[in-house]
Parts: structure tokens; C-alpha cells; sequence
């Protein structure tokens, strides 16, 4: 897809991911509409894009008031957008016998239950451009399990299997639906104990920049069945699908290291 005069709707504008693919999708010569609950993170996002502040438009909303959205569904019908991006999300690294009904609820509903009722919100505009896409950023763990991030995964396997439907259901139409996978990411969303896990496992991060410039080939690419990115995730992720009984195997060796960080223990 050529995003030169497209106008891009990107959730969770302010976030490590979100603010990189602001400048990726910018330097494409998309317009860009950010979404953000902080007015002055978003400001200072759009003064310093290409195309200069004027090109670009921000919206500070809390996305997890249905309020909220339906006022962003306006704005985006106004805006003739041809592109949402579903990038809004947070995590929790944590046992779930630690972890409390309050922080699974919100979860649960920003990771998964805003990016179904936005894109259900935006469909009608979008459907009324010549070509469009609803974009998702997933997680690699939502193609596999991982101790102490049951919640995150449950959200991620959610968001999969949203993507995955309605790429086929909307097949026949001028929008497409991509599902973007990456894999441990260097943003604020890991907090120290994950990132301390993953040095001491040698997990594989990527710099936000990374993932950013990865999904920006996808959409010029038109590859819009593209999921986990970055190697051997990918394989795992397979692997997991076809026998996750030598996943279970490989993260059972893991797993006191995994209990250890999640505990927060020296």
C-alpha cells in the first residue's frame, strides 16, 4: 500500500512503538490522526514529524470509554481515514495468583475489547474509501503461552484470532486486515523485572525503531498475512502450533528462572 496522502488513525501514539512508527508512517507521507490519553506527550510528538505539525492531527482520548471512542469515530469520519492501526496495549508481568480482578479487567479491555469496538466504530468510513486497512499489533506471546504473562497472552491470542477473522470476513471488500506480531520490544511497556528476565534467559529484544521500519515494509509490501516477526520466534511460534508439547518441554526448563523475576526475587 502507498501511504503518500493516506490519512493513518495510530493508537497509543505516545509509546515506545507507537512514537517510531508516528515518524516511519510520516516519513511515508501518511497524515497522521494520534491517540493518546496525554495531550502534551501527543504535541510534542506532532512538532517534531515530517510534514510539520500542521499535516499531522491529535486526539486525546481515554480509549477504554465508550464515550471516547464513539467522539474519535467523528473525528475519523471527518477525516476521510483510509488506515487504523490498533497499536494501544498494556502488560503485566506477573504470576496470575498475584494479579488482581482490577488490573485483568483493564487489561483485558485495552488489549482487546477497544481495538474490536474501534474497529467496529470505523469500519463504515473506511469502507468508504477506495482502499483501506485495519492494522493490528500484536505480541509473539499470542502465538505462545508464556508463564507469568497468561493474561497478556490470553489478550494476544484474542487479538490473533479477531485479525484472522476479519481478514476473511472482509475479504471481499476494500479493506485489508493485517495481524503484526513483534517479539520482546524495548519500550516502557516491559517493565525492569521482564527486561531483567529477558537478559538473563538471552531472550531476543528489538528496539522499538526495529519494529517500526519491519511493519512499514509489510504495508508497502502489501504482505498482509505477515504475524510474528523476528527469528526464531517465528519457528517457535509454529513449532508451538504443530507440537506444543516440546514447547511445554523447553519452558518448563524456564520456569524457575521465569517465577524467580515474576516474584521479584533477588
Amino acid at each position: 500500500m502507498n501511504l503518500l496522502g493516506k490519512t493513518v488513525v495510530l493508537t497509543g501514539a505516545g509509546g515506545g512503538i507507537g512514537a517510531c512508527l508516528a515518524q516511519e508512517l510520516a516519513k511515508s507521507g501518511a497524515r497522521l490522526l494520534l491517540v493518546g490519553r496525554e495531550s502534551k506527550t501527543l504535541e510534542r510528538l506532532r512538532a517534531i514529524l515530517p510534514g510539520g505539525p500542521l499535516t499531522h492531527m491529535i486526539h486525546v482520548a481515554d480509549l477504554c470509554s465508550a464515550q471516547d471512542r464513539e467522539a474519535l469515530s467523528l473525528a475519523c469520519a471527518d477525516a476521510q481515514v483510509d488506515v487504523l492501526i490498533n497499536n494501544a496495549g498494556v502488560g503485566e508481568f506477573n504470576l496470575l495468583e498475584n494479579s488482581n480482578s482490577e488490573a485483568i479487567a483493564a487489561l483485558l479491555d485495552l488489549n482487546l475489547n477497544v481495538p474490536i469496538q474501534l474497529t467496529r466504530l470505523l469500519l463504515p468510513a473506511l469502507k468508504a474509501r477506495p482502499t483501506a486497512a485495519i492494522i493490528n499489533i500484536g505480541s509473539a506471546l499470542g502465538s505462545i503461552g508464556y508463564p507469568a504473562y497468561s493474561v497478556y497472552s490470553a489478550s494476544k491470542f484474542g487479538l490473533r484470532g479477531f485479525s484472522e477473522a476479519l481478514r476473511r470476513e472482509l475479504s471481499d471488500s476494500n479493506v485489508r486486515v493485517m495481524h503484526f506480531a513483534p517479539r520482546a520490544t524495548r519500550t516502557p511497556l516491559n517493565d525492569a523485572k521482564s527486561q531483567a528476565m529477558n537478559t538473563a534467559l538471552g531472550t531476543a529484544t528489538d528496539a522499538p525503531e526495529v519494529v517500526a521500519q519491519a511493519l512499514l515494509r509489510r504495508i508497502h509490501g502489501n504482505r498482509w498475512h505477515a504475524s510474528v516477526f523476528g527469528w526464531p520466534e517465528r519457528f517457535y511460534a509454529l513449532l508451538n502450533a504443530l507440537s506444543p508439547a516440546l514447547t511445554d518441554g523447553a519452558i518448563e526448563k524456564q520456569l524457575p528462572e521465569i517465577k524467580r523475576f515474576a516474584m521479584n526475587e533477588s
